[in-house]
């Protein structure tokens, strides 16, 4: 890696202290010039006997001044929410400021600049922004968000305990101090929610997210290729997972946030801190209700639940009457079934997701999702009375620890759910694949097969890199959720003369409701979940297709730590690279099953290959950013499937298929080209191997 793109690495160590205060351990040094800020501690660790590599900012004059804009409004050690448009505004002229860098060394410099003048996230958000689309930084590659704000993950017991030990410990001694996190965390038994603490705190999904949102900002000039149909998708994909793990625990599915004006039943106690100040998190009683907002700490215009309600009711007229109406009193149809233009579902996703921007008519059809999230984050203080910061649901980073999280999106999804409703079902002639036949599937784990396992794994973090420990190595090891790897198992046959290219999609979904029932089409349509999506060649004749777990569509592989990358001298055009060629948006691989029953619990698994030749999109060939392309695209370039996302449970069923009427989705198997396939999932309740 270039010596000045290695040093912007350093910029995300640290974002509550000094720039000039050593990096790396005490190995990399920031040194400012003519920057009197630079505190005595740096003298005291620079003289430690440690090598140290200092790297000579320039003073770039007068840039903080006149470049800056409005980023600054946003305080220091404060919370930063893309949700809040004075926010999102913040960010875009901090990020077009550095995309007007000239390569990396002037980002560096400018960067190392700017740090410690604007909010310690939005700067993180924005140089993150910058490294991913500049051309000239793309072999460029983030630390874990993890490790950048320990803060937003790990409970603020954990790293009291920590600063304790640091505090107790020789201050000769330079082993790591290493504390346990989980499978507790921040919740009891004492109520229904509490156990899935362990799901909803897990550090890989929020991680997805965050990066997810940097990779689809609202308010940004970026990637917009089908971006309000991936806001959907991407987001409703998760409501099927946290239902599967409710059932896992004998919990009903997720009830959706759609009356307002009742008390929210459960409330949510982060136990988390902001910063290194120690100021925390806005915590939510049970039984809190939303209010107007009232603060003045924002530069809004005071939204109010009266504001929701009406852009509901717009929204929701738009999908019966099929159609939204644009800034000049146009019509704008909404329909999946185009052949040129943007689908319905991407117009409405941009109106829901409110990005200004692309919206068909925002001052009509509102901010509805994004002040969802402030209402319900500010609702324990919403008229500042009592000076309370933001909570966790307000932020991409930590909004998923909070239950209400999949309430309010339950609401959103439900919406989405209306317009896929009024879509037509698809006919046979689109699900049907004439000459490919599924003649077996299923999945094998270490010669077993059918049944998969889940239990409990760990991963280490240096908690130190975000947060000072007076100087010392501080890790962190993280309890998750983790699966035995295993492989899927297909036979398909090709009656074709010639090679036949295939997409095999692969969705798994619980057999059964929570009350032991076999569900119906409609009630399990959608609890499936994507798992897979991959392309493969048929012979003419009989096919033995093996797919690896690991090698997901909609996964990314483990979070990179700053160790991690700064042990990467491999040659960016070598093979080796294959770990770190990603932009870490996917979903985590060890949440890729959900976690069964010690006894073991009923699920399906799916397979439907479709006809290559019709979901292919042309375009230039591109290996930036294409992990996790289900739920992330490929940066830069097309969504790269024709298909709707979620094919082909996006849409009722027909009434007939082959002449029989659909009541289950097993009656898809009736089709060749389909194939439903059960399988239990067992939860071990010990580390896995």
């Amino acid at each position: 890696m270039e010596k000045n793109q290695k040093n912007l690495l350093y910029l995300f160590e640290l974002p509550y202290d000094l720039i000039s205060l050593p990096r790396s351990g005490g190995k990399i040094h920031f040194d400012l010039e003519n920057d009197a800020s630079r505190p005595p501690v740096v003298t005291t660790r620079l003289g430690s006997g440690i090598p140290v590599e200092t790297t000579l900012v320039p003073d770039r004059g007068d840039i903080l001044s006149q470049k800056l804009g409005t980023a600054t409004s946003v305080p220091l050690g404060s919370p930063f929410s893309f949700f809040i448009k004075t926010h999102r505004q913040a960010a875009k002229e901090l990020c077009d400021f550095f995309m007007e860098t000239k390569n990396a060394e002037d980002l560096l410099q400018v960067a190392a600049r700017v740090h410690g003048h604007v909010n310690e996230t939005l700067f993180v958000y924005a140089l993150s922004f910058v490294m991913l689309r500049k051309k000239e930084l793309q072999n460029s590659r983030l630390p874990s968000i993890i490790e950048v704000f320990p803060g937003k993950f790990i409970l603020q017991e954990q790293l009291m305990k920590a600063q304790l030990e640091v505090n107790r410990a020789d201050p000769n001694e330079t082993t790591p101090i290493v504390v346990e996190h989980g499978p507790e965390f921040s919740g009891t038994h004492l109520k229904p929610e509490h156990p899935l603490a362990y799901w909803r705190e897990d550090y890989g999904i929020h991680a997805h997210h965050w990066h997810w949102h940097l990779l689809y900002p609202i308010d940004m000039n970026a990637n917009r290729n089908r971006k309000g149909k991936l806001s959907y998708y991407m987001h409703q994909q998760k409501i099927p997972r946290y239902d599967m793990e409710r059932l896992c625990l004998g919990l009903p599915r997720v009830q959706k946030l759609q009356n307002w004006k009742a008390p929210i039943k459960n409330g949510y106690f982060p136990k988390l801190t902001l910063n290194n100040s120690g100021r925390v998190w806005g915590s939510r009683q049970d039984h809190t209700t939303m209010q107007d907002f009232q603060r003045n700490d924002f530069n809004l215009d005071f939204p109010d639940l009266t504001h929701l309600e009406i852009w509901r009711s717009r929204i929701f007229h738009a999908i019966h009457q099929g159609f939204m109406i644009d800034r000049q009193g146009e019509r704008v149809m909404l329909s999946d079934d185009v052949t040129s233009g943007k689908r319905g579902i991407d117009i409405l996703g941009d109106a829901l997701e409110a990005d200004s921007n692309i919206s068909v008519n925002f001052p009509y059809y509102g901010d509805l999702h994004n002040m969802g999230h402030v209402l319900i984050a500010f609702s324990h203080d919403p008229d500042f009375a009592h000076k309370e910061d933001m909570a966790v649901v307000g932020d991409t980073s930590t909004a998923m620890r909070d239950p209400v999280f999949y309430r309010w999106h339950k609401f959103v999804d439900d919406t989405f759910q209306e317009y896929k409703l009024m879509q037509r079902p698809y006919t046979e002639e689109e699900l049907n694949l004439s000459g490919v036949k599924i003649e077996r599937a299923g999945v094998v784990r270490n010669n077993e097969a059918n049944i998969l396992h889940t239990g409990w794994n760990t991963r280490l973090f240096e908690a130190s890199r975000g947060l000072d420990f007076n100087g010392r190595s501080v890790m962190v090891r993280l309890t998750h959720l983790d699966h035995e790897p295993f492989n899927y198992h297909l036979q398909v046959s090709n009656s074709g003369k010639g090679i036949k290219d295939v997409t095999v999609r692969v969705f798994l979904a619980p057999k059964f409701n929570a009350r032991s029932q076999e569900m119906t089409f409609m009630e399990q349509r959608i609890l499936w979940a994507e798992m897979d999506k991959f392309t493969v060649s048929l012979k003419p004749g009989s096919n033995h297709v093996v797919r690896s777990s690991r090698d997901s569509s909609i996964t990314n592989t483990e979070e990179l730590t700053f160790r991690d990358l700064e042990n990467f001298n491999i040659d960016p055009a070598s093979p080796a690279t294959t770990p770190f060629n990603f932009c870490g948006c996917g979903w985590p691989q060890h949440m890729l099953l959900p976690r069964g029953r010690p006894e073991g619990m009923a699920f399906q698994l799916f397979f439907m290959p479709t006809d290559y030749a019709q979901d292919k999109v042309v375009q230039e060939a591109t290996r930036r950013c294409a992990n996790g392309v289900s739920f992330c695209g490929i940066q830069d370039a097309k969504y790269p499937d024709t298909r709707a996302m979620g094919f082909p449970f996006d849409r009722r069923p027909p009434v007939n298929l082959l002449g029989q009427s659909v009541n289950t989705a097993a009656d898809y198997a009736r089709l060749d080209n389909a194939y439903i396939h059960d399988i239990s999932i067992k939860f071990l309740a010990e580390k896995l191997n």
